[in-house]
This record gives structure tokens, sequence and C-alpha cells, in this order.
């Protein structure tokens, strides 16, 4: 077997679980209305989520490329997907009895889902680092400077109520990821 198709089991299973959570979150939105208020912001920070779950799993397909795979680097692998499964989490909670809405919800939370998205993003230039000095230097300008605003915005982001802010940050994340998919993940290999 394979001893990448191996490692490849268990962050499948955690994504395909993130994955999971945020349709089934949307799908509560749109089954019950008006027991679930909508909040824009935390709509499209679920579409990033969203977008950047299927992207990780995308990219990861580089890591075939790894000749000696070691237990730590197995167990970073799957702790930054146990990362992203939480920010699902996080997003879409079992209960909002306690919340008028997402909106309430979302900023009660910000503390938790920014921590976790800055470890996020710092995961995630590590994983590029695995992949390589050639790969990460390839990546250039559109990798550095989207991962160092976003590692910038989401340490913010624990701190800043403003709703203008969390507005323009999680457009310009998602609008960030789509330019990254488009730029350079557009073919797998």
């Amino acid at each position: 077997m394979d001893m990448y198709l191996h490692v490849r089991v268990l962050f499948t299973i955690i994504l395909g679980l993130g994955v999971s959570r945020l349709l089934s979150g949307v799908a509560k939105i749109v089954q019950h209305p008006k027991e679930y208020k909508v909040y824009s912001v935390h709509l499209v920070w679920s579409l990033f989520l969203f977008l950047y779950l299927i992207h990780f799993w995308w990219w990861e397909f580089r890591l075939q490329a790894v000749q000696q795979w070691t237990f730590p680097l197995y167990f970073f692998i799957s702790m930054y997907a146990v990362i992203q499964y939480l920010l699902c989490v996080l997003l879409f909670p079992e209960e909002m009895a306690d919340y008028a809405g997402f909106k309430e919800y979302f900023y009660s939370r910000r503390q938790w889902i920014f921590s976790l998205m800055t470890i996020l993003f710092i995961a995630d230039i590590v994983d590029t680092l695995i992949k390589g000095g050639a790969y990460l230097h390839a990546l250039g300008p559109v990798y550095y400077g989207r991962t160092g605003l976003c590692i910038l915005l989401s340490a913010a982001a624990i701190k800043v109520k403003n709703e203008r802010f969390h507005a323009t940050f999680a457009i310009f994340a998602t609008a960030y990821e789509i330019a990254l998919i488009a730029k350079y993940y557009m073919t797998i290999g």
C-alpha cells in the first residue's frame, strides 16, 4: 500500500466531518429560517471555510512527494485538519437556544474562532514548508500576502468587534482564497 494513501485516510475523514457540519448548519438555516436568524458575515465565513476545506484536501495531494513519513509529520497534518473541523463546529454549534441569532453567537465566540483562524494560517505556512522550499517560492507574493495578512487580521479580529471590519475581512479572505485556487490550484499535481 502506498504510504501517502494510508496517511490521507485520517485527514480525509476529519475534513469530511467538517464539510458535513457546514452543510448541515446551512441546511438548518434553510429548513428553519425563523429559528436560525442569518448573519451575512457568518455566512461569508462559512463559505470561506467550505472553500478552505475542499482546497486543503486538493492541495494536500502534493504530500505524496514526501519520501519519509514520521509520526510528528502525520500528527501535524492531522491536527491541521482538526483545526479546520473545530472552526466548522464553532461556526455551527449544536444549540443556538442561548442566542438571538448567528450575529450574537458569532461575536460571542469570535475570540475562539479567530484564535483558531490565526493558528490555521500559521499551520498553512508550516504545511507549505513541508512540501519544500521550491514549492513555497513558486507560490510567491500572492501566497505570502494572503497568509501574512490573514494572520494579522485574524489576530486583530480576536479583539475587534466592529461589524464593518469583520465583514471586510470575511469578504477579503474568501476572495483571496478564490484567487489562490484560480492562480495555483486549477489542476492537481
